[in-house]
């Protein structure tokens, strides 16, 4: 993992902020020196997640903490859908307008609608998927590079000019059970990760994409409080023990930093093992 203050005089959006995956990195990249716009439907933890200081919003804990442990306390919180893109440039706007600067683009924010099979899911559950996990991230996408691409131009002496974190799943990668919709969506936001690097890699901007697997955040609660399952997947991942929102924030750390900026298209699983058996 990169060193403390690695990102000292970046700016950097999470979405999806307020718990799990989101809340571990925007406090990860505040305490790595990172200016952070926390950005969510609400700024309140949900209460079914794992967060240590579940009292405490994310920016509160930035504003409040960070900056005494020698990282940035700069934040600031935006509510925003990501399934309207109005929202998401709205987002851009406050973020340059605070700080002048965009520089990281993590696009966190991801729901799971519905668990079943394709027979038992309905046409909301699929536009709703579709709406927030794939709309949301394309837009993230789209304006942030515009934003990239506005503020400096690229040349071969200098680093990146902005780098975008997009979040699929294993799901993305494999098919998970009773996933159909969460798993369409997930591989749509690997392939546009690999398609924009393609696009885009000749103008400095870096996009990658994080595969997390079962960790301990509210989403994946229903199936680590359920014996049956929880056995499984102990079961069936290498590693002996199941991950936390911390491990996906490390990696998200590193592909936000100057020494990944030759990794561009890639998805980086992170799930103890699981998708290699």
């Amino acid at each position: 993992m990169a060193a403390v203050r690695s990102l000292l005089g970046k700016t950097a959006i999470v979405t999806g902020s307020s718990s799990g995956n989101g809340r571990a990195i925007a406090l990860t990249l505040a305490k790595a020196g990172a200016n952070v716009v926390c950005s969510d439907l609400t700024p309140n933890p949900r209460s079914e997640g794992y967060e240590e200081d579940g009292q405490h919003q994310t920016h509160q804990l930035i504003a409040s903490r960070i900056g005494k442990d020698g990282g940035s306390n700069n934040t600031i919180f935006q509510a925003c859908d990501v399934q309207y893109p109005k929202q998401i440039s709205d987002l851009i706007k406050r973020t340059t307008s605070e700080f002048g600067r965009l520089d990281i683009m993590v696009n966190n924010a991801g729901i799971l609608a519905h668990l079943g099979t394709i027979v038992d899911s309905t046409e909301d559950d699929y536009d709703r998927t579709m709406a927030v996990n794939v709309k949301g991230t394309y837009f993230g996408c789209k304006y942030a590079i515009e934003q990239f691409i506005a503020q400096k131009k690229f040349d071969s002496s200098s680093h990146s000019i902005g780098k975008i974190v997009n979040f699929s799943s294993i799901g993305g990668v494999i098919g998970l059970k009773e996933e159909p919709a969460y798993c369409a969506s997930k591989g749509a936001v690997v392939n546009l990760t690999k398609q924009l690097a393609v696009d885009f890699g000749k103008k400095g901007v870096n996009v990658n994409a994080i595969c997390p697997g079962f960790l301990q955040t509210a989403m994946v609660r229903p199936f680590l409080d359920d014996p049956e399952r929880k056995k499984f997947l102990d079961e069936v991942t290498p590693w002996p023990t199941l991950g936390v929102a911390q491990d996906v924030a490390n990696a998200t750390l590193w592909l936000s930093n100057p020494e990944s900026d030759y990794v561009t298209g890639s998805a980086l699983t992170i799930d103890g093992g699981y998708t290699a058996r």
